[in-house]
């Protein structure tokens, strides 16, 4: 037992021994281990700080460097300026020697100027003295005083100048009236170059077709009862004659002669032909034109781009589809009247809207639901201010045939338009040879007439202007001409609306200058 602790013992102090000896070698090695980083590092920082030094040396020399470019740079700029500091000292010295020389040269130019200006002074008294005496001799001469001789003079200066300024003034004006012509042809040919509408194709009658001749007895009925109700119905004549297969409505008014056509139609087509359903049906025809009308008034105020007309003017214009004039259709004169005054007004700068609208509305007095003996144009005005439009719209539709003043640009621009759009080729169904005849007459029974030099026909002879000479018929007798003239075509002559008879008398003075 002992032996084996002592044996234990050893042993582990054997052990002991052995770790410390591990140790002290390990040590030993670590030792030297750590000598050998120390001394590579300390040689390592070695080398570094040799490197730095020379990084440091380099950039001290490129500094240096630096600072010498820099320093003579500045001196070769110092030395510039220097020179041109100099030179400038000498220019400076240069020009206050020519200063001074020039401020001489002034100085003995003045004084010669003063003698000379003595002298002038001199010489002027002299002239004063030699002028009065001489105007003392003229005065005495001639009897005038200078300022009556003045005054003689300014008079004639004026005459000349009188007579100067109106040879110039008219040069200018037939100078401006030639260019005015020739800018209004331009706007009126453009206008209606820009505008193209239909023919006339409108008359007094509309055929009525059916698909056989029997049906003609059934309109007519039992001792004619049936087209004497229908003809009371719509106010329309009913021509049945030997015309095949169709039958003619006949009368002035193209509404009731559409009423009757559609009546007419339905009845046709129903089969059922009597007084009572006569009645019945242009009742129903009536309504619906009714509502026809106002839908077509407006459908024409939306296509022409018009907002805000009241409903009774609405109603006018698309009442206008069933009027004619002359054989052209009211509403489409309307609507080509109104596009040319929207053109015409945006080439004179003015406002095309308010044009538009005066030459959709200037023929409203042409079918008005009562019929008051005054003009249509009078007419149109007067129902354009119960329906609120504005002040120049009624202007212009009461003007457009002079019947009023006209106040306002619009309403020479409606009137031309107007013209243009009745007077173009095609527009108004007329014979030419009755239309050319109608026309000599008019002027032939003016001229007929004692004092009458000339006479015209205008506006498609709606006015005749009669020329009367101013030596042989005075003011006076110039109204009581007229008023002979329009009461003779009056009686002896057959024309559409209204003939318009206009006598000019005026004097004349000319004179030629040679």
């Amino acid at each position: 037992m002992d032996n084996i602790i002592i044996s234990l013992i050893v042993g582990i102090v054997a052990l002991i021994v052995g770790i410390g000896v591990t140790i002290m070698v390990q040590k030993k090695l670590a030792t030297s281990k750590a000598k050998t980083i120390i001394d590579e590092a300390t040689s390592e920082a070695e080398n570094i700080k040799k490197t730095k030094i020379l990084e440091a040396r380099e950039e001290e020399l490129k500094i240096k460097s630096e600072a010498e470019k820099q320093a003579n740079s500045r001196m070769a700029k110092i030395q510039q300026q220097e020179a041109k500091m100099k030179q400038r000292e000498l220019q400076l010295n240069q020009q206050q020697s020519e200063n001074q020389r020039q401020r001489n040269d002034i100085e003995a130019t003045k004084a010669n100027l003063e003698n000379q200006f003595s002298i002038v002074e001199s010489k002027k008294a002299e002239l004063d003295k030699l002028k009065r005496a001489a105007q003392e001799e003229l005065e005495h001469i001639s009897g005038l005083s200078s300022e009556e001789a003045k005054e003689k003079l300014v008079e004639s200066l004026k005459d000349e100048a009188k007579t100067a300024a109106a040879s110039y003034i008219n040069d200018i004006m037939d100078e401006a009236k030639m260019t005015a012509n020739k800018e209004a042809k331009r706007i009126v040919v453009q206008s209606i170059q820009r505008v193209a509408t239909e023919t006339a194709i409108e008359n007094s009658v509309t055929v009525f077709h059916i698909d056989s001749d029997e049906i003609k007895g059934r309109i007519i009925g039992r001792e004619g009862r049936n087209i004497r109700a229908l003809e009371a119905a719509t106010g329309i004549e009913i021509i049945v004659d030997d015309t095949p297969e169709a039958i003619v409505l006949s009368g002035f008014d193209p509404v009731r002669r559409e009423t009757a056509r559609l009546a007419l139609h339905q009845l046709v087509a129903d089969g059922r032909i009597h007084p009572a359903r006569i009645e019945e049906v242009v009742a129903k025809v009536r309504k619906q034109l009714e509502e026809e009308i106002i839908e077509t008034g407006k459908r024409t105020a939306i296509d022409l781009g018009i907002h805000g007309l009241h409903p009774d003017l609405i109603r006018l214009v698309g009442k206008m589809k069933y009027r004619s004039s002359y054989g052209q259709n009211l509403l489409q004169h309307a609507r080509e009247t109104a596009n040319l005054c929207a053109i015409m007004a945006s080439e004179l700068g003015l406002n095309p809207k308010k044009a538009r609208r005066a030459g959709l509305l200037h023929d409203i007095g042409k079918v008005p639901d009562e019929d008051p003996e005054l003009p249509h144009a009078i007419l149109g005005m007067k129902l354009a201010e119960k329906y609120k439009e504005k002040p120049e719209i009624c202007n212009a539709i009461g003007a457009h045939h002079d019947e009023i003043e006209q106040t306002t640009l619009l309403a020479p621009i409606v009137q031309v338009c107007d013209a243009i759009s009745g007077a173009r080729p095609g527009a108004r169904r007329e014979i030419v040879e009755a239309y050319i005849k109608r026309l000599n007459d008019l002027e032939q029974l003016a001229l007929s007439y004692p004092g009458v030099i000339k006479t015209y026909a205008i506006q498609a002879g709606r006015e005749l202007r009669v020329i009367v000479g101013a030596d042989k018929i005075d003011d006076l007798e110039t109204e009581q001409l007229s008023a002979e003239i329009a009461k003779r075509i009056q009686d002896e002559m057959t024309y559409p609306g209204q003939v318009k008879i206009t006598v000019i008398r005026e004097t004349r003075s000319v004179s030629f200058a040679k």
